[in-house]
């Protein structure tokens, strides 16, 4: 199979990342510059991610999720609206 340029995820999953590293950051009531601080990232990395324009590394998932205290697959997981977070 012949792939030309560089591989991207799904848009849902993209979504689905952006939405829960908001939520989550929001629960923990922590700024995108807090946590970017947290996992040694810049601010508007974390952007970017939140916005579903980055294409987090696993290393940078596993921070993520460290830093937020839930693990990578919370993080990849298609949540309901009425999870708690």
């Amino acid at each position: 199979m012949k792939h030309d340029g560089l591989r991207k995820p799904s848009e849902d999953l993209t979504r689905i990342l952006a939405e829960n590293v908001r939520g989550f950051r929001h629960a923990k009531r922590l700024s995108q510059e807090e946590l970017a601080d947290l996992c040694g990232l810049h601010r508007t990395y974390i952007g970017s991610v939140e916005r579903g324009e980055r294409n987090a590394t696993l290393s940078t998932l596993e921070t993520l999720a460290g830093a937020l205290d839930v693990s990578v697959i919370e993080l990849l997981s298609k949540r309901d609206l009425n999870d708690e977070v």
